[in-house]
């Protein structure tokens, strides 16, 4: 069997994590199941034991735990790759793959809610962080179980949070039109789709792009097809933009980031969000990048996040000051 795509994508990201002095992990739990929650946690109506794979340093963390939480798009290593090194410096930097995701456990019925993946993560965080309090990133679906999670936990377990390209205030309306073509465009099934994904989540034209259809249609069979109706219920099953989600604003300090020419969540959305999440909120737009701008500007993309969680971690006199 020839060195695919795939496996050159995982040898990049195994050796990116692994030269940051990250390790893979397994944890295990024993949760409730309820279908108030989506699926994991806080109900009594069942019983299951879960799994949740994720990369950190070896040992008790040395420095403050950091969680990077990823979005829909394959491998967690992947779409983090460029920000290990950098963050791993400062911070005690810890990536799981959520439910559904990599080597984690599958989802479940009914599927889990953003919700029900911060809840999840919550269980775990002892296991995770050691109990220390704990910083949060997440981008596109990853932001939307950051945001649950540091609103369940509050800011004595988890904050600062960054939340990146992830609309918080979509509507129903907005729902309707992405779950038209959610599956296709999120999980495609050949190389066209493969293609429009990466032109809707990127600004600047990438390589993989320019590979025969064939080598693209391997890596798609290889990267899409793993649970993949059980990402589909995974979609359904976000609360962001029903009745039951009502956001309101953090008390921990929040950093939004967004890619200006995002065609998954547009600009616009960021502006919104912003005004609802509150006073702690800081917006900052990551100018030629898509709905991935860790992965298309990491340089930018890691100086705006560890200037914000460094500066958070000062006295607020300090912070505040001019």
């Amino acid at each position: 069997m020839g060195f695919g795509v795939l496996q050159l994508m995982d040898f990049i990201a195994r050796r990116a994590f692994l030269g940051a002095g990250l390790q893979p992990h397994t944890i295990s739990l024993h949760t409730a199941t309820s279908t108030d929650t989506g699926g994991v946690g806080g109900g009594a109506s069942g019983q299951r034991n879960i799994h949740i794979h994720y990369w950190a340093p070896p040992g008790e963390p040395r420095l403050p735990p950091l969680l990077l939480i990823h979005g829909f798009g394959p491998m967690a290593t992947w779409q983090w790759r460029r920000q290990v090194g950098p963050l791993s410096r400062h911070f005690h930097v810890v990536v799981p793959d959520l439910l559904c995701f990599g080597a984690s456990s599958s989802c479940g019925s009914p599927a889990p809610s953003e919700s029900a993946q911060a809840a999840a993560l919550l269980d775990a965080l002892p296991g995770l962080a050691a109990g220390a309090r704990v910083a949060v990133v997440g981008t596109s679906y990853g932001g939307f179980v950051a945001y649950a999670l540091a609103r369940a936990a509050g800011p004595d377990r988890v904050g600062p949070a960054v939340i990146s390209n992830s609309d918080l205030l979509k509507t129903a309306d907005d729902d309707r039109a992405l779950l038209q073509r959610t599956a296709d465009l999120l999980m495609p099934l050949d190389a066209r789709g493969a293609r429009r994904l990466i032109e809707m989540s990127f600004y600047r034209r990438q390589a993989i792009t320019l590979l025969p259809d064939f080598v693209i249609g391997q890596a798609v069979q290889q990267l899409f097809t793993d649970k993949r109706e059980e990402k589909i219920e995974l979609m359904k099953a976000i609360t962001v933009g029903t009745d039951e989600f009502q956001l309101i604003p953090l008390p921990q300090d929040v950093l939004l980031i967004w890619g200006d020419h995002d065609q998954i969540f547009p600009l616009e959305k960021a502006f919104a969000v912003k005004r609802c999440l509150g006073e702690n909120v800081t917006l900052e737009i990551v100018e030629k990048t898509g709905h991935v701008p860790q992965m298309e500007d990491p340089d930018r993309f890691n100086k705006v996040v560890l200037d914000f969680l460094l500066a958070s971690q000062k006295p607020s006199s300090t912070r505040h000051a001019r």
